[in-house]
């Protein structure tokens, strides 16, 4: 079997009217206009397709007011991959916008952290502002896929298949985990929101949701380390994604980026 993946972010929203100051604790330039995306992933190798988070559907976009362009599970459909086909998918944390179509894949196995069942379902959710990114009802889905014995459970760093291992970062939610592939370009990582986007880990800007602050920022040295270069760490919602990497399928507002070719500049000149 080949430990060698394409790897792809297909993104199924976006969100304007959003300032600086939604994305960066303490900038100096925070009223300005700061768009947000919203990906899935898909590592695929001619042996193997695992998911990288469920996203958020219509329905949660409606009762958050964050409308997106179609669901996560349809974008795959659209990409030629039947989500009830999946056997293996990976969930970053628990976030609504990461974990809220579980039950479009009813056949798949989910890979996360223990550390984040136990946050999502812990004491810190009595904290308004800790509890804001979860949905109840996600996490209760969740909770029916361990008892369905859907779920496989990493304490720390862990091999999901050959070629793909998650590991643990927390910060921006307790158990957050980023994904490594193995790539022909090398290793790539799904940082998730590890990093929102590219400025967060490279010039060391923190999310404003987070709880811990320690953490998140040790988090970016690792996302780069676990990396073969600084062009291969994708963020988890930067926009410029789409602009730096291949489009190979989609419609204008969807797309399917592939990301295991490298981007089309050098991440580092980014904000250097």
């Amino acid at each position: 079997m080949s430990d060698i993946y394409e790897a792809f972010a297909l993104r199924y929203g976006t969100r304007s009217g959003r300032t600086r100051a939604d994305s960066f604790i303490m900038d100096d330039d925070h009223a300005s206009p700061h768009p947000i995306d919203y990906f899935i992933w898909v590592i695929r190798s001619a042996d193997r397709t695992i998911v990288v988070d469920t996203g958020y559907d219509e329905a949660e976009g409606r009762r958050r007011d964050r409308p997106v362009f179609q669901s996560p599970a349809r974008c795959l459909a659209d990409f030629g991959i039947d989500p009830e086909t999946v056997e293996t998918v990976i969930i970053t944390h628990l976030h609504y916008d990461h974990a809220g179509t579980l039950n479009a894949f009813p056949n798949a196995v989910f890979h996360l952290q223990a550390t984040e069942v136990a946050y999502a379902t812990g004491p810190c959710m009595c904290h308004d502002h800790l509890r804001a990114p979860f949905t109840a009802d996600h996490v209760c889905d969740m909770v029916r896929k361990i008892y369905s014995g859907k779920v496989i459970f990493h304490d720390g760093d862990a091999e999901v298949a050959p070629g793909v291992t998650v590991h643990a970062i927390g910060g921006h939610s307790l158990g957050l985990q980023s994904v490594r592939v193995k790539t022909a370009s090398g290793y790539l990582v799904v940082a998730s929101d590890a990093s929102h986007f590219y400025e967060n880990f490279l010039t060391g800007k923190v999310f404003p949701i987070v709880v811990d602050v320690a953490r998140k920022l040790d988090g970016f040295k690792t996302i780069k380390q676990l990396a073969s270069s600084v062009d291969l760490v994708v963020p988890g919602h930067d926009p410029l994604v789409c602009d730096l990497f291949p489009k190979i399928a989609g419609a204008d507002e969807t797309g399917v980026f592939r990301l295991d070719v490298g981007p089309s500049r050098r991440i580092a000149d980014l904000y250097g």
